[in-house]
C-alpha cells in the first residue's frame, strides 16, 4: 500500500483562505500523525513515561486543550473556567483511553479548521493578547503558533509511541 504524501502536498483544504492554508495543513497533519502513531496503543502504553518523558496520553490531551486555548485567544476572548480547569488537570491527567483522547483531539482540530475558515483575511493582523500577562501578538500569530505547537507535540507523541511500543 502506497503512503500518501504529507497533507501540505495534497492541495488546498476546502474553504481555507490561501494565507492560512499552512496552519490548516499543519493541524490536519497533526491529527493524521497522532491517529497513526497512537491508535493501537494499550492504556498502559498510552500512559508510560519512558525516561521521564511525557506520555503519549499527555500529548494527546495537551494537543486538544492547548489548541482550544490558543484559538480562544485568537478570537480575542479569555479562557473560561472549564478551560482553566482542563489546563490544571493536564498536570495529573486521568488515565483515559486512546479512542477517547483521539476523539477529543479530532473535535479540537475540526474546531480549529472551522475557525480558520471563518477568519476574514483582512483581520489576521489585528492585535490579540495571551494569558494573564496579556502578552502581545496577532490573530495570525496565534493561529500559526497553535498549528506549529501542534506539530511539535505530534512529533514528540510519535517518538514516544515508538519507544513504548518497542518496550524500551
Amino acid at each position: 500500500m502506497e503512503t500518501p504524501p504529507e497533507v501540505w502536498l495534497r492541495g488546498p483544504v476546502p474553504g481555507v483562505p490561501d494565507a492560512l492554508m499552512p496552519a490548516a495543513h499543519a493541524f490536519l497533519q497533526t491529527l493524521e500523525d497522532a491517529e497513526h502513531a497512537a491508535g493501537d496503543l494499550t492504556v498502559e502504553q498510552l500512559w508510560q513515561t519512558p525516561g521521564g518523558a511525557a506520555s503519549v496520553g499527555f500529548h494527546l490531551l495537551h494537543l486538544a486543550g492547548s489548541t482550544g486555548r490558543l484559538l480562544t485567544y485568537a478570537r480575542g476572548e479569555r479562557l473560561n473556567a472549564d478551560q482553566r480547569a482542563a489546563l490544571a488537570a493536564e498536570a495529573a491527567p486521568e488515565r483515559r483511553s486512546v479512542s477517547d483522547l483521539i476523539s477529543q483531539l479530532r473535535v479540537a482540530i475540526e474546531a480549529a479548521l472551522a475557525q480558520i475558515r471563518a477568519v476574514p483575511v483582512d483581520t489576521i493582523f489585528e492585535p490579540r493578547t495571551v494569558g494573564r500577562a496579556a502578552l502581545p501578538t496577532t490573530v495570525v500569530g496565534l493561529l500559526f503558533h497553535a498549528a506549529e505547537h501542534s506539530q511539535r507535540h505530534a512529533g514528540q507523541l510519535v517518538t514516544t509511541a515508538k519507544i513504548v511500543r518497542a518496550g524500551l
